[in-house]
């Protein structure tokens, strides 16, 4: 029985839900495989990503960057945090040698964890980067970026450089350093368009347009301003908390569904720059309103590529947080999907590809 092990940052929900539906169709085609996640991810959330039957090990191969919010990131909190991880590298090094010693994987796949693409390759087991960006790159263009010491600069690169693919999901930072780099297609789950039982599900007229908003799972992000935002348009949303004080949000658990199914179904989208929601939107086809995320160096390779493929908008935090969203919003809701959809093509290309490495 093959054996897969997938290791992710627990930076937010992206890396698992970038890189779960390339494990998920790689189960479709191998229904023996066996799958283990290794990430501080929230058992609900990897359940509802994942196939049946993995195993779950609690436990982290990197540190993620803390966070003030979906939009803020603790620059100089975070770099901190890594040194103090390089610093007590080999510690780390050898409890990850002696996981893949107890687990036995026949293939690790990373997004994007730099420790456990290192001991692999030590070992002699196949290897796989899979991500939109890798941390050294993230690191080395951020504000913090002059402080980053070279010798655990060199180290990273040198663990994404020794996997034996590096597979960069379409939209993805450019990486060219990268000799092991492959460009695939973009990677999203696609679901059904189905507005009419999305609209009874929550209890509201055709009349109404339907947004949802998304942040991820990095903190919560409230719309300030009166109680309700424009005539004509309903809010839905995964956080429950967005809804006090609010009388035009419902929260998307009260109406049943998973957030893909709800993005799939709604008439736009209020989201920040990140992978996974941008590539559901694409995939789509539903227009968004992205509030800026400025100091996330991945950004402009998201929304550059995103504003070739569905209608979008961007505004300020600071609009954002003043409701000061009425007039994109509704230029979005005026131009309505994109048709037709970009292809998830991802998907397969990285499941061919990590096949190939399997079968060596």
């Amino acid at each position: 029985m093959p054996h897969l092990f997938v290791a992710v940052t627990a930076h937010g929900y992206g890396h698992l839900a970038q890189v779960a539906p390339v494990v998920s169709e790689l189960k479709r085609r191998l229904p023996d495989l066996e799958i283990s996640l290794q990430g501080n991810i929230a058992p609900a959330f990897a359940n509802a990503r994942l196939p049946a039957g993995y195993r779950h090990i609690p436990s982290a191969a990197d540190v993620p960057l803390p966070m003030d919010g979906p939009l803020t990131t603790r620059w100089a909190d975070g770099l901190a945090d890594y040194l103090a991880f390089d610093l007590d590298y080999p510690a780390h090094r050898a409890r990850q040698r002696r996981l893949f010693e107890q687990t036995r994987p026949d293939l690790v796949l990373a997004d994007i964890p730099w420790l456990p693409l290192d001991v692999a390759r030590s070992m002699g087991i196949a290897c796989a980067g899979l991500c939109s960006l890798s941390w050294y790159d993230i690191l080395i263009e951020s504000p913090v970026g002059d402080r980053l010491p070279t010798a655990f600069a060199q180290r990273m690169q040198r663990a994404y450089r020794g996997a034996d693919l590096f597979l960069r999901p379409t939209p993805s930072m450019p990486m060219r350093w990268l000799p092991n780099g492959r460009d695939i297609g973009p990677i999203a789950q696609p679901r059904r368009r189905d507005p009419l039982r999305l609209r009874e599900r929550v209890g509201r007229p055709a009349t109404e347009s339907l947004v949802l908003m998304q942040f991820g799972g990095t903190g919560h992000l409230r719309l300030g301003g009166a109680p309700r935002l424009m005539d004509g348009v309903h809010l839905l949303s995964p956080d429950a908390d967005a809804a006090r004080g609010r009388d035009d949000l419902t929260p998307i658990e009260t109406a049943g569904g998973t957030v893909l199914e709800v993005l799939a179904s709604c008439d736009a989208l209020i989201t920040k720059p990140g992978y996974g929601t941008f590539a559901e939107a694409a995939c789509n086809g539903i227009p968004v309103l992205s509030v800026e995320r400025r100091d996330w160096p991945e950004s402009r390779w998201l929304v550059d590529w995103l504003a070739e493929q569905v209608p979008l908008r961007e505004v300020s935090a600071s609009d954002f947080a003043a409701a000061e969203i009425r007039e994109p919003l509704a230029e979005l809701l005026a131009e309505g999907i994109a048709e037709p959809p970009v292809a998830p093509t991802g998907v397969a290309e990285a499941a061919d590809l990590l096949l190939d490495l399997l079968a060596r």
